[in-house]
């Protein structure tokens, strides 16, 4: 079992076409619910998929309610962090332990809707350098929070000009390698669309459903987000400033 700090695996084989990853801590009584919508919409697209969970050091009945549905689901997959690291290092674990080549990321929480992701998945169109960023159109959350998000997201984008509206929507799809070229900090999943355009892979938004959450509470709080998110904002800003890409590059061999 990993612990808070994953052993790099970037040579896990690809073997399927998409991986979900979702990032869980005491999220029990939504397991089994969102595991079922994401396996039938994962199925959808007819490709071949997985499902990694990511238990980021749950202390509730978590570890037993994925063990309980692993039974039902053959294609979920359970990595576990021995302690708590937040969400972005569970995503970070999730991504590097996948065995797709594509990953579509969702919340544990329930709040986004699997039922989007087919759609998501038909608007690659076989492209290897793009990201599907969802944009939730009716937030189903308190209004203190639909009013910071929305502040937060004006001022990250006129700042990072990442061209994304909602940049905080858990549901995103995008390519393995990508994302395993891209710097690792804490917070870093809230600003992937930067972050992604940075190595030159481009970044398309789709409007996506938003429910209200049935289970368990948020761990996130709103006031100290916010707060970090000035300095996260003003360190990819830093990296974007510090990147030179070549326009091509030509690989040459000459037999003996």
């Amino acid at each position: 079992m990993p612990s808070g700090e994953p052993t790099p695996v970037a040579t896990t084989p690809e073997s399927l076409a998409i991986s979900a990853v979702v990032p869980v801590k005491n999220e029990a009584e939504n397991i089994l619910p969102l595991v079922t919508e994401i396996d039938a919409a994962l199925r959808e697209t007819g490709a071949d998929y997985e499902i990694v969970y990511v238990d980021d050091g749950s202390d509730d009945v978590t570890p037993q309610k994925l063990k309980e549905t692993q039974q039902a689901f053959p294609a979920l997959r359970i990595i576990t962090h021995s302690n708590s690291c937040g969400q972005s290092r569970a995503v970070a674990t999730g991504v590097r332990y996948a065995r797709g080549r594509m990953i579509v990321t969702l919340d544990g929480d329930g709040q986004n809707v699997p039922a989007d992701i087919p759609a998501m998945w038909g608007r690659l169109e076989g492209a290897e350098d793009l990201m599907v960023a969802g944009r939730r159109m009716k937030r189903r959350d308190v209004w203190i929070k639909r009013v910071s998000s929305r502040w937060a997201n004006r001022i990250r984008a006129r700042l990072l000009k990442d061209d994304t509206p909602d940049t905080g929507c858990g549901l995103k799809l995008f390519p393995r390698d990508a994302f395993m070229e891209l710097p690792y900090f804490n917070h870093m999943h809230r600003f992937l669309p930067a972050l992604m355009q940075r190595h030159g892979y481009r970044v398309i938004n789709h409007d996506v459903q938003h429910r209200f959450r049935e289970h368990g509470t948020s761990k996130y709080g709103t006031l100290d987000r916010l707060f970090v998110s000035i300095f996260d904002i003003a360190g990819v800003m830093w990296l974007q400033r510090r990147i030179s890409r070549p326009d091509t590059i030509h690989d040459s061999h000459q037999a003996d």
